[in-house]
Formats: C-alpha cells, sequence, structure tokens
C-alpha cells in the first residue's frame, strides 16, 4: 500500500518524499479564481488562503512540477468542491489544460457534473473520485466508471464491509476497472461528517463548524406537549489534561492520529484490497506531518513481518504506541 500524503506547500515536497511519501494531493487556486469568486465559491474543499494549506501561484506548480521529475513522486491535485456554477465548467477546464501542460495528469474530482463536463469536452486526464462524492456502494461506483476512473477515495464512514464490497465488484468485472487504485483515509482530521454531507466552510473568515464544541442529550418533552421538545444541555465535564511523556525522538506535543488514527486497520486494509492510505493534515504542523509520515512508513514495514492481524496489532502496541494512543479510531 502506498502513503498520499497532503502538501500545504512547495516546501514541504522534498522533506515528506524523504520521510517516506509516495505520493501527494494538493490544492491549487490561482489569484484569478480568487479575485473573482473569493472563498464563499472555493474551488475545492479547503478554502483557506491564508494559511499553508494550497498553492496559489501557477509558478509555484512549475517549481512543483521540477521536482516531480527529480523526486518522481506525483502529485495529484484536487478540484473537488461539491459542486460549482454552470459558468466555472469552462473557467476550470482551461486551468486544468494548463496544469496538464506541466505533467499534471491526476486530479481529485467531487462534482459529477464537473467529471461529465471533462469526458465531454475530450479532456484526457486521470480522475480519483473524491471521498467528498459521499459513494457508498458497489453501484453508485459502477455508475460513475463509465466515466473511466483511475481511482475510488472512499469518504471517512465507509466500514471495511463498504469497502470490500465495491473492490470485489470492480475486479469482477475485469479489464481496466479491475486496475481500478482505492484509496482510504488513516490518519488525522477525522470529523463527524461525512465530506458529501458536510456544509461546513474551512476558510480564514469563518471557524470550522467540524471543530466547534458539542456534546449530545436526550430531547425531553416539555408541557405535556409531544410536538415540542426542549434540549437540557449541560456543558460536558472537562476531562483531565494529561501531559504526554516526553521522548527524544518525538516533537514536543506530538501524538500520532490525535484527530484521528487507522493504523490498527493496516491489516484488514490491506486484506480488503485498498491500494493506497490517505494521510491528510495540510496547514499541519510540518514537524508533526514528517513525524506521521515516519511513523506510517514503520507501521507498513510491522504489517509485511507480520503473520497475523494479532500479531501485528500488538508489535504496533509495543513499538509504536508504547507511550499513548489517540483512541481516536477510523475503523472500530
Amino acid at each position: 500500500m502506498k502513503l498520499t500524503v497532503g502538501l500545504g506547500s512547495v516546501d514541504e515536497y522534498i522533506r515528506f518524499s524523504e520521510a517516506g511519501a509516495d505520493e501527494f494531493f494538493c490544492g491549487y487556486v490561482p489569484y484569478s479564481w480568487t479575485q473573482k469568486y473569493d472563498t464563499m465559491m472555493p474551488l475545492n474543499r479547503r478554502e483557506v488562503l491564508c494559511s499553508n494549506v494550497q498553492l496559489g501561484a501557477f509558478s509555484e506548480l512549475e517549481i512543483l512540477s521540477s521536482m516531480i521529475r527529480d523526486y518522481h513522486r506525483p502529485v495529484h491535485l484536487t478540484f473537488n468542491s461539491l459542486f460549482y456554477l454552470p459558468e466555472q465548467y469552462p473557467e476550470i477546464a482551461k486551468i486544468m489544460k494548463a496544469c496538464m501542460c506541466l505533467g499534471f495528469q491526476s486530479y481529485i474530482i467531487a462534482d459529477p457534473a464537473l467529471i461529465l463536463y471533462l469526458r465531454e469536452h475530450n479532456i484526457d486526464c486521470e480522475i480519483h473520485l473524491s471521498g467528498e462524492t459521499g459513494e457508498v456502494n458497489s453501484r453508485m461506483v459502477d455508475f460513475f466508471q463509465q466515466f473511466s476512473l483511475k481511482r475510488v477515495i472512499f469518504h471517512r464512514k465507509n466500514n471495511f464491509d463498504d469497502m470490500k464490497a465495491v473492490i470485489d465488484a470492480e475486479k469482477s468485472h475485469g479489464g481496466l476497472r479491475s486496475r481500478t487504485e482505492f484509496e482510504a483515509f488513516v490518519l488525522n482530521e477525522m470529523c463527524q461528517f461525512a465530506g458529501a454531507f458536510c456544509n461546513s466552510f474551512h476558510c480564514d473568515e469563518l471557524g470550522h463548524l467540524c471543530r466547534v464544541s458539542y456534546w449530545l442529550e436526550p430531547l425531553r418533552e416539555s408541557c405535556g406537549d409531544s410536538s415540542l421538545r426542549q434540549l437540557h444541555p449541560s456543558p460536558p465535564t472537562a476531562s483531565p489534561q494529561t501531559s504526554l511523556p516526553h521522548t527524544p525522538d518525538l516533537p514536543d506535543g506530538y501524538l500520532c492520529g490525535a484527530t484521528g488514527c487507522g493504523l490498527c486497520a493496516l491489516y484488514r486494509l490491506r486484506e480488503i484490497g485498498i491500494t493506497h492510505l490517505k494521510l491528510v493534515g495540510r496547514g499541519n504542523y510540518n514537524d508533526y506531518m514528517e513525524q506521521d509520515i515516519r511513523i506510517l512508513r514503520r507501521a507498513l514495514t510491522l504489517l509485511e513481518q507480520s503473520t497475523s492481524e494479532e500479531d501485528f496489532k500488538d508489535t504496533l502496541r509495543r513499538t509504536l504506541f508504547s507511550y499513548k494512543c489517540s483512541k481516536v479510531c477510523y475503523y472500530l
């Protein structure tokens, strides 16, 4: 299984490549798009502009293209907003054609209408079906395969059975479809929402809805009228802050998988046919991202050496999580 890592800037490419990343995904938003549409009509699902999250100049793409020729780690560009306006499709196609001239051939896309537009206009790029599409079963993926998908990226809420059903169905078709790649989330940014059903903006002006503190309470009937329900919230009890023991080989404050971890699931992900592992975190602290890559690479080495799932999990806990486990599990 290959490591697909989120890239927030050109500066990270060499560092993350040397740490063990096999390939990358990143956003590119030209200034002309931002000037015209701002962040309220985003080009991808990372609407942030002021921090280290995505590329904003064509010259950065040119530099990145040169790095790819030297390091041979491809970069997939994200055009994965849930939808676009009809008049935006020609603009997006123009941007993509310019990127393709530099050698960027693969694009992560969520909007079915954009996929259709690209194929109808004979733009022969590789399409990775974004997890933001909300693909939930084999029939849904079967529909999208009329557009010749290169890869299916499962969304955060797919379980093992969901993914296995899709993978088995694709392999049963034979031909090019049997060579479809499959990508699953494995580290960071586990969200209570599924991307396709999330209406939050991740931009500079607004706080991420998924990071707003919340808690659940049962609804109670009020005044004997069952049609009226009142929520009786009580602030959650704050859990005591536990400091992590300092370990010389880890950055201060670092905890692998603090916002989402699927390392214990690597054995099963491999068994069901996952080909790529998604390590998200564009804009995260670079030292943390580098450590994530190194730990995931070590976990894959342990996976190759393990004789069973239990053997793998036991070794993983003893070697990589001897100090602390985040207990924020992607796959239960």
